[in-house]
């Protein structure tokens, strides 16, 4: 089926996620003298990252608001270290200050974008809230290629992997799902998702080292490839 639209996730697909939070945290736990009580860096960011994988998914089955799971996390990890400090909300304020500087894409995002756009219309499916998004989009300097084509889990009251917030996302191309790739780093929220949205699925796991497929999932190692791999189709993994 051919393809005329693209969608893809923002965390750790377009945007190097992972590595800003990084340098975030670690640039925060130093300026307010917290990183010493830590074995090694890695350990910071460990529990740092640990905390955010438990309570994020709480934010996006209801339980918490976006800001909520950002003040559970925040008083969980002082709790760890057995700090308590005036107001958790400015201490995370201080945090995200730090990350918001190192916001990245990825080297290959910039120019796939262009090569894709020349074909086929771009938009984004994600998994947090609408500003906070559209502010990263725009501190790397992508925000252009997917103009009002951005739906995110917060505004739309549905999350990936339900159907209906792809299928929004096609809409927003206005495109059936048949005729739509979904690109994610996550292969069961994202990969298996689309593909049971009826979407062409493609699962982007940056640590493979080639084009394949994966229950009905194609699986590349860098967005340079997706062009080739739904025009040319791909080999079983």
């Amino acid at each position: 089926m051919t393809i005329r639209g693209i969608l893809f996730d923002i965390d750790d697909t377009l945007i190097d996620y992972s590595a800003t939070a990084r340098i975030g945290i670690l640039r925060h736990l130093a300026a307010e003298g917290l990183l010493e009580r830590f074995d090694s860096p890695d350990a910071a960011v460990a529990l740092w990252r640990e905390l955010e994988e438990e309570e994020y998914p709480r934010y996006l089955a209801g339980e918490l608001t976006f800001t909520g799971q950002q003040l559970v996390r925040t008083e969980r990890f002082l709790a760890y270290l057995g700090v308590a400090v005036p107001d958790p909300v400015e201490w995370f304020a201080r945090y995200a200050a730090c990350r918001d500087t190192a916001w990245s894409a990825f080297p290959d995002v910039a120019p796939a974008l262009l090569e894709l756009a020349e074909t086929s219309a771009l938009g984004i499916v994600s998994n947090s809230s609408l500003d906070y998004q559209l502010g990263k989009l725009r501190a790397v300097g992508i925000d252009a290629h997917f103009g009002a084509a951005v739906l995110c889990s917060s505004e739309f009251g549905a999350a990936k992997p339900d159907p209906s917030i792809f299928h929004a996302g096609c809409e927003l191309l206005g495109l059936p799902p048949e005729h739509v790739a979904y690109v994610g780093d996550r292969f069961d929220v994202d990969g298996i998702g689309a593909r049971d949205a009826g979407l062409q699925a493609f699962w982007l796991n940056r640590a493979a080292d080639h084009v394949g497929v994966l229950d009905g999932v194609t699986v590349i190692p860098s967005l340079a490839q997706l062009r080739s791999a739904y025009a040319a189709g791909s080999r079983p993994a």
